[in-house]
């Protein structure tokens, strides 16, 4: 059984959506339609009940997917016994712009990292603002250093700071002089805000917007430049941990961006989190070296 069909199956078994399973999986809709079919041609049996809603499982489709989970699961484990067996470690870190680089109590993460496993290869994969967990939902990372809140089903969460939040602003719009500001100041802006599908808690955090409540209006954004552009081009107005620069990492943020800290919006959490009931050792070092117990960082899962 192709297993990445199986992977395909369990994320729009998850998210009860076709489009937010899309999202999830850094992949557009149809060629995801196409697999999910092609898997119950395969089966000989409907997995999934459409609607214009979303999806539910049949009772085939429930059985599918504990297996699917228990085989995927069994797959990661094969890989991580035969990367030890050949004395060839590896780790994946999943970011959100610069949030690994931010990771560190003094010295990089990087560095206390390497110290601790000189031997052991890392990758870095970078995620857009659409998805929160930065491919650790996906399967295509073992950590991520990211940001809160977003729907931790099925994942621990370890923090390791809380950041104030401000308002980002062009220059010379008539609120960037103040020292602080409340949500309500903003009234009747233009927001910016991310796509259809996006982790529901996450897309109202950054668009400050209570659960039941519409969300602001605004232009719809995937990157940081995409978010720089519309406050740049358009005044539109958006959220930011305010001691971080709006800016690429590596890069200065623009001159002609104010952000302002907004009294009454709740901090934003940078967090390190994992897949519950991973036991991957090099995961569980970069969780502590990240976030130690008893530093700044508030376990709020442990290992």
């Amino acid at each position: 059984m192709d297993l990445r069909l199986l992977r395909y199956f369990v994320a729009v078994a998850e998210e009860r959506h076709f489009g937010r399973a899309a999202v999830r999986l850094h992949m557009t809709q149809p060629p995801l339609t196409r697999a999910v079919k092609r898997l119950e041609a395969d089966l000989g049996t409907t997995l999934l009940d459409r609607s214009t809603t979303g999806v539910t499982l049949t009772s085939a489709g429930s059985a599918l997917y504990d297996e699917a989970r228990a085989l995927l699961a069994q797959a990661e484990r094969a890989r991580a016994r035969v990367a030890a067996a050949a004395g060839v470690g590896s780790i994946a870190i999943g970011t959100l712009g610069d949030s690994v680089e931010r990771a560190g109590f003094g010295t990089s993460l990087a560095t206390t990292f390497r110290r601790r496993h000189p031997d052991v290869e890392v990758r870095v994969i970078e995620a857009d603002l659409t998805d929160p967990t930065v491919g650790l939902r996906a399967g295509r990372v073992d950590v991520a250093v990211t940001r809160a809140p977003f729907d931790d089903t099925g994942i621990s969460v370890r923090v390791i700071r809380s950041e104030p939040v401000g308002v980002v602003l062009r220059s010379d719009d008539p609120l960037a002089g103040r020292d602080v500001l409340r949500i309500a100041d903003l009234d009747g802006r233009t927001w910016f805000r991310f796509p259809d599908g996006t982790d529901a808690l996450w897309r109202r955090y950054w668009n400050a917007t209570e659960p039941g409540e519409p969300l602001r209006e605004g232009p719809v954004v995937r990157t940081v430049h995409e978010c720089v552009r519309a406050v740049l081009w358009n005044g539109t107005v958006g959220l930011a941990p305010l001691d971080r620069a709006l800016a690429p990492p590596g890069r200065e943020p623009a001159e002609d961006l104010t952000v302002v800290r907004l009294a009454d919006m709740p901090p934003s959490r940078l967090i390190v989190a994992w897949r519950t009931g991973d036991t991957n050792p090099l995961l569980h070092s970069l969780v502590r070296l990240a976030a130690p117990a008893g530093g700044r960082g508030k376990p709020e899962d442990d290992e």
